[in-house]
């Protein structure tokens, strides 16, 4: 394969929201599904957010766990996986989490709608740009060169639109959503995957692996693509 196998993971309500109306990342998780997020990302070689995600909440994408962290290190990793951020302007402070927090490789894919002087900014805070001369990043591109550089499993961590859009292309391989028992609501609120949306007759198939049920109430599902 010419691209990284991969999975998205997401927390989501009974209804469907991967967050409220306010989109201020409300948290969903039980404490045992913290855990099993955390195992995850300790088994990845990169986890990736979309541009609202990216810039709204500013997300550490590290490994919380110091066991887990030196495990990886024993492996002859690095303590975090590579941190991936897609923006079409990558209007990120140099403050944010996302580039500040943990010891982790940062690269961000982005347009030439971002302009130079951020680009420069960015790089010379140790950051790797790739920038593509489009109205928006490419995503098979964007796959290609995430193998390229050491990206052999792929962990994304939203939001809806990324969610949305990758698995359009067919660029997913495995879905894991922990469905909270809850309900947020709101026709605003965003869901699992948002975008443009398809025709009944596009519906992207899932075909169930296993359910999981958490003590909380909650349940896991695993699809593949």
């Amino acid at each position: 394969m010419n691209r990284p196998y991969t999975f998205i993971n997401v927390a989501m309500t009974a209804d469907g929201k991967i967050d409220t109306f306010e989109r201020k990342g409300s948290a969903i998780s039980s404490r045992q599904d913290k855990q099993r997020v955390d195992e995850l990302r300790a088994s990845a070689d990169g986890i990736l957010v979309g541009g609202k995600t990216l810039l709204d909440e500013q997300p550490k994408l590290t490994v919380k766990s110091e066991a887990l962290r030196e495990g990886r290190i024993l492996r002859g990793l690095s303590p975090n996986p590579i941190k991936v951020g897609v923006a079409t302007v990558a209007d990120i402070p140099l403050e944010s989490d996302f580039i500040k927090t943990g010891n982790a490789r940062v690269v961000i894919f982005t347009t030439s709608q971002t302009s130079i002087s951020q680009i420069e900014i960015l790089r010379a805070h140790g950051v790797e740009v790739f920038v593509h001369d489009a109205p928006r990043v490419d995503l098979n591109k964007m796959m290609l060169t995430l193998k390229k550089i050491g990206v052999d499993h792929l962990m994304v961590e939203g939001g809806g639109t990324m969610n949305f859009e990758l698995m359009r292309l067919g660029l997913v391989d495995e879905l894991m959503i922990y469905v909270a028992p809850m309900i947020f609501g709101g026709a605003n609120a965003p869901t699992l995957a948002d975008g443009l949306g398809l025709m009944r007759s596009d519906a992207i198939a899932l075909k169930l692996q296993t359910i999981e049920p958490h003590e909380d109430g909650g349940i896991l599902l695993r699809y593949k693509l």
